[in-house]
């Protein structure tokens, strides 16, 4: 079920660091690192964690021969890190998590063992139709209880069976019996991608393929054999339609696309917005699509259709209730008919402002990346003429949003390796199963360029992931007070 949503934290209180370990789901991943906090101060030999501080279960080792918890709190920007014993006493509560999640997410890593989970519908994606099982504009909370299967492989069978929790049987352990090799063994693109570099490349063999018509997913069908080349981190440009009305559409552009982009014009609501996209490469060339009247005699007032270049920004006096303040101001020239006229914008300024482009050169993707400052609007010109159908070409615009980095494989047919494809680890459910028959190209074949289109959700994660590392931008100055 489509939909993004935020965890509520559970009220009842964990007795242990062992019943934690034992029901919550501690992990490498992003998703395994949950945060508790203690009501009373901890006590540590070298380390005092107080009461209420929120303490981050990172892994749990053997530390000289005992099972402890790899855990770590943040104090002045300074990452403090420290061992719990699972023999640890005490009540433990789960910490508020302001982070989004899919209910995939929250199905595998975010309902302890023997809980439900309350979780809050966030309202950032979808638009309500007669198909959504919730009410419209729905705005409570909902209680999430698992319902579990288990997936099986039988012997002399390729395919997954998968066994409901509730069917009446019984069944015996006959594990010692059995040579386990001989069952296959499923694996998903994640496990894939956690095998060491030298065991590629691999040869494989499609279990479940993945949906969808893209290629090359469609050539990835159950029994297809394929061959796994390498496993490494790509660039991507995270791209989206420009229009008016939603949905937009959503694109990850490889930096070998092929085609040539000429520059749109971008939009300011602020004065703020034109300081941050002002570069030293070219001077900035905006007209004003809104008025603003201005409180202050020291700074302009902008009417509809005032033309400006953007200078620089820098502080001024102003006069504001008989008494003289500096603020921030944006220096801009003001186009007239037969000259130019210094005046000040106060950064503050609510207006808008759209771009004009002089620039009429054509720009390859990578050009765009090294030359410009993102967000950055922009219109196929030549599409790329190495695909079949360059789905961007038919976009009426795109902003360019951020470059991203995510994880990728590069495979290809194993009968035809005529030319290979990257597929991404985290947003393609596939299983396959290693063959034990040698890769005869070592080499990868040439690597098509692939434009993943992305839905909404996917496009959410992907800039959740990427900002986790960047600082919020700082907020536009507010009017003196």
């Amino acid at each position: 079920f489509l939909g993004l949503y935020k965890v509520v934290a559970d009220k009842t209180p964990y007795v242990s660091i062992e019943e934690i370990t034992r029901k919550v789901s501690i992990g490498p991943t992003r998703f395994g690192h949950p945060c508790f906090y203690s009501p009373e101060d901890i006590k540590l030999a070298n380390l005092t964690i107080k009461h209420g501080e929120q303490i981050t279960f990172n892994s749990v080792e053997e530390v000289n021969g005992t099972m402890a918890v790899n855990c770590g709190v943040v104090r002045n920007n300074q990452s403090h890190f420290f061992i719990l014993p699972l023999s640890q006493e005490g009540k433990f509560y789960e910490c508020e998590d302001d982070q989004i999640y899919t209910l995939k997410e929250i199905a595998e890593w975010k309902i302890p063992k023997c809980r439900n989970r309350v979780v809050k519908l966030s309202n950032t994606l979808h638009t309500w139709d007669s198909s959504n099982p919730l009410p419209e504009n729905f705005d409570g909370c909902l209680i999430l209880t698992p319902v579990y299967e288990v997936q099986a492989v039988m012997k002399f069978r390729k395919d997954i069976v998968h066994i409901l929790s509730d069917l009446d049987v019984e069944v015996k352990d006959i594990t010692d019996c059995y040579d386990i090799s001989s069952f296959l063994q499923p694996l998903s693109l994640e496990d894939v991608f956690e095998r060491t570099s030298k065991e590629f490349p691999m040869a494989a063999e499609i279990m479940e393929g993945p949906s969808g018509s893209q290629k090359p997913y469609k050539l990835l069908y159950t029994g297809k054999e394929i061959i796994i080349y390498k496993k490494y981190q790509a660039t991507r440009v995270l791209a989206s339609e420009i229009r008016s009305d939603s949905p937009k559409r959503h694109f990850l552009i490889p930096k070998s696309y092929k085609g040539k982009f000429k520059r749109r014009p971008r939009e300011f609501p602020t004065a703020y917005d034109l300081e941050i996209a002002r570069s030293e490469k070219e001077q900035l060339h905006v007209v004003a699509t809104k008025a603003f009247d201005s409180p202050h005699k020291e700074l302009f007032s902008v009417s509809v259709g005032d033309q400006f270049l953007v200078q620089q920004c820098q502080t001024s006096e102003v006069l504001y209730e008989g008494r003289k303040k500096l603020i921030d101001v944006l220096t801009c020239e003001q186009i007239l008919s037969d000259t130019y006229k210094k005046v000040l914008l106060p950064m503050y300024m609510e207006g808008g402002f759209v771009e004009v482009i002089h620039d009429k050169k054509q720009y390859q993707l990578s050009e765009i990346c090294k030359e410009f400052r993102l967000p950055f609007n922009v219109k196929v010109s030549v599409r790329d003429l190495s695909v079949e159908e360059d789905v961007l070409a038919a976009m009426p615009g795109l902003q360019f949003e951020e470059e991203i980095t995510d994880s990728y494989l590069l495979i290809s047919s194993s009968s035809s390796p005529v030319e290979s494809w990257e597929i991404p680890v985290y947003r393609l459910n596939m299983l396959v199963h290693l063959l034990s028959k040698d890769v005869q190209t070592v080499v990868p074949p040439v690597t098509k360029t692939t434009v993943e289109e992305i839905n909404e959700e996917q496009y959410y994660m992907v800039r959740r992931y990427e900002n986790q590392t960047l600082h919020p931008p700082p907020r536009p100055p507010k009017k003196p007070t």
